[in-house]
C-alpha cells in the first residue's frame, strides 16, 4: 500500500529533487512572501513526507492519510522554520512531519475507558479522600479494595485507566538555566523517531567533541542510557549531564552546517 507509485494523486516517482542551493534560494523568497516559491519548495520536499510515511506502514492506516496529514506537518514546518538557524530544513522537518502524523493517530485511536472502571476509579477517590479524614493518614490500596469489596488489582487498574497522558516534553526538573523533560528520562532502545538521522556523518562531527561529550552523547543515542543512569556511571548530577548533552548537540550542529 504504502509502495504504490501514486499516493492523493501524486506520482511519487515523477516528485521533483531540490538542491541545497534551491532549498536555500527559496527559503529566502519564501520568507520574503514568495508564494510561488513557496509551492515549489512544498513540491520540492514531498519526498520527504513520502519517507516519514513510509514509517508507519505497519499500521493499518491509509497510506493517502498519512500522507495528507503530513504535508500538514510539512507546511507547518516551512511557516515556522527560522532560516537564521544552523540547521537543515530536513533536520527540522522531519520531527514536525512525525509529531503530525502521530497526533492523527493518536486522536484517531482513542482508549475508551467503559463506564464501570471509570465509576470503580471515582469511588476508589472518594473512598481514599473519607478514610484519609477518618484515619489522619491515606489508606492503602488493600483496605480501599476491601472497602469496595474489590480486588487490589481492579482498583489500580482503574485509576491507571482514568489518567490524562502525559507529554514526553513536560519538564520534570528546571533548575532556571536547563530542564530535563520526560523524555530525558525514559529509555528508548530502538531510538525508531531518531533513525531518520542515521545518514548524517555524526561520527565525524563527534571528533570535534571533547571527551567528556563524547561520552555522554555515546551512552545517551548509541546504548540508549537515561540521564539519569549516565550521571550515575560518569559521577556528576544529571542537570550537568543534561546541559553538556545540549552543548555538544549545537556542536555537532554546527560542525553538519
Amino acid at each position: 500500500m504504502i509502495n504504490k507509485v501514486e499516493i492523493c494523486g501524486v506520482n511519487t516517482s515523477k516528485l521533483p529533487i531540490l538542491s541545497n542551493e534551491e532549498k536555500k534560494e527559496l527559503l529566502e523568497k519564501i520568507k520574503n512572501g514568495d508564494t510561488e516559491a513557496r509551492e515549489k519548495f512544498i513540491q520540492g520536499n514531498l519526498r520527504l513526507v513520502l519517507s516519514v510515511v513510509q514509517r508507519f506502514s505497519g499500521r493499518n492506516e491509509s497510506a493517502d492519510d498519512l500522507f495528507q496529514i503530513g504535508c500538514i506537518g510539512l507546511i507547518k514546518s516551512i511557516d515556522n522554520f527560522d532560516i537564521s538557524l544552523n540547521v537543515q530544513f530536513s533536520t527540522y522537518a522531519v520531527p514536525m512531519i512525525i509529531g503530525e502524523i502521530r497526533r492523527y493517530l493518536r486522536d484517531n485511536n482513542i482508549v475508551r475507558v467503559s463506564r464501570s472502571v471509570r465509576d470503580l476509579a471515582y469511588k476508589t477517590i472518594q473512598v481514599r479522600e473519607r478514610l484519609t479524614k477518618e484515619t489522619g493518614k491515606e489508606p492503602g490500596i488493600e483496605e480501599i479494595a476491601k472497602e469496595l469489596e474489590t480486588t487490589p488489582e481492579d482498583i489500580a487498574f482503574s485509576l491507571d485507566a482514568i489518567q490524562d497522558p502525559v507529554s514526553l516534553q513536560e519538564p520534570v526538573y528546571n533548575d532556571g538555566a536547563d530542564s530535563i523533560y520526560i523524555m530525558d528520562q525514559v529509555k528508548d532502545v530502538k531510538n525508531t523517531d531518531e533513525l531518520w538521522a542515521e545518514n548524517i556523518t555524526i561520527l565525524e562531527a563527534m571528533k570535534k567533541l571533547s571527551d567528556k561529550e563524547k561520552l555522554i552523547v555515546n551512552k545517551r543515542f548509541f546504548d540508549g542510557r537515561t540521564q539519569m543512569e549516565v550521571a550515575e556511571e560518569i559521577g556528576i548530577s544529571q542537570a550537568q549531564v543534561s546541559r553538556l548533552e545540549k552543548s555538544a548537540i549545537e556542536r555537532i550542529k554546527r560542525i553538519w552546517k
